[in-house]
């Protein structure tokens, strides 16, 4: 049986209680239920390309029957009887989290709904990856790595500020010594904690954590920001794809935006064989794939851009065992295109280290 909510206890004469089970029928149908999804669970889980029957099962007379996914009616049955199917096609530009509703009517106009939840799953079973260590250079153990980025044979690299001391800074590093550039750094007040950056048109963008603010600096000045855009929700990753910025906000989903109004021009939900990746933060654009660090542990992800699918995942778990201990967690990919190679880091690491993706 389906779980049911209890969203009202009225007290009656007598001291009787009327429940008022929310998901399972409308206020208007007196009693039972008119259709139903013949399936003893709230949970739907399929691969893309998968095909299912799904059975629903007509309870009592109606005139009407209506499958929605989301909002959209997708089929609707005129009078039916019995158990009717619908096949079920786990569509490609439908991978992700769903609620089907199954909303009956009879000939009074009263309605009743049932629902499942679905979610679409890749049918990819990621390649399994390791991070080689190729060589190591110094990093400022006093640099909460949120963001890492090449420009031009440039590094730079965005920080957060957990003591909210405004320890939030974004500056030009070198490589070979870990240290700012002398005047190539620009700092936060204690309030804003910064998340990920990248650079796109001679332009550095600075999400922020939960200020909901990405504020746009010069990349050759680095001196005050030109520019500042409001979002809703929490900052993370930020990467490019030479078009759009891409921005992760801790959950599976990737937004891509448009970098001249910072609006909303598209999103994937990013899912492998076996369900959503969450968690997402850092995010660096390499050869047309995304690569996204996973918080709290030591793994990224390969992910296609147009789809969202997982193509592979990669165990970076080498890199901090050659640290000195002290840091926290993996956070930090950064590719330089003028030599074909990527660097990657984390937070308060003594070292920043050159890597190859090799087959595990």
């Amino acid at each position: 049986m389906k779980k049911k909510i209890i969203i009202g206890l009225i007290l009656l004469v007598g001291g009787v209680l009327l429940i008022m089970p929310l998901f399972k029928s409308d206020p208007d149908v007196e009693s039972g239920e008119l259709a139903v999804f013949e399936f003893d669970q709230e949970n739907l889980a399929m691969h893309v390309g998968d095909k299912i029957d799904l059975k629903l099962r007509i309870e009592q007379p109606i005139v009407k029957l209506e499958l929605i996914l989301d909002n959209s009616v997708v089929e609707t049955w005129e009078s039916p009887s019995g158990t009717v199917v619908y096949r079920l096609i786990g569509e490609q530009n439908l991978m992700g989290g769903h609620r089907l509703t199954l909303r009956a009517t009879d000939s009074n106009g009263n309605t009743n709904n049932d629902y499942l939840m679905l979610r679409i799953l890749s049918d990819i079973v990621p390649d399994k990856m390791i991070a080689k260590i190729e060589g190591s250079y110094p990093h400022l153990t006093s640099s909460y790595t949120q963001g890492l980025e090449f420009h031009q044979g440039r590094l730079f690299e965005g920080t957060g500020d957990p003591g909210r001391l405004g320890m939030t800074t974004v500056a030009e590093v070198d490589l070979t010594t870990g240290k700012w550039k002398e005047g190539k750094f620009m700092g936060l007040g204690p309030t804003r904690f910064g998340e990920g950056i990248t650079i796109l048109n001679d332009k550095l963008y600075q999400l922020t954590w939960q200020s909901q603010v990405c504020y746009v600096y010069n990349v050759d000045s680095l001196h005050g920001n030109i520019q500042e855009f409001n979002y809703i929700g929490e900052g993370w990753g930020l990467c490019n794809d030479g078009e759009s910025l891409i921005m992760s906000n801790g959950s599976e989903r990737i937004v891509f935006r448009d970098p001249a109004s910072f609006t909303t021009t598209r999103t994937i939900d990013v899912y492998d064989n076996t369900g959503p990746i969450a968690n997402l933060n850092e995010l660096e654009y390499i050869d047309g794939l995304i690569y996204a660090n996973v918080y709290q542990t030591s793994l990224l992800m390969v992910i296609d851009p147009k789809t969202g699918k997982v193509l592979k995942s990669i165990d970076a778990s080498d890199l901090f065992s050659e640290t000195d201990g002290r840091g926290e967690v993996l956070n930090g990919i950064a590719y330089d295109s003028e030599t074909g190679k990527t660097y990657m880091t984390g937070k308060y690491w003594s070292k920043m280290f050159e890597v190859k993706f090799l087959d595990k």
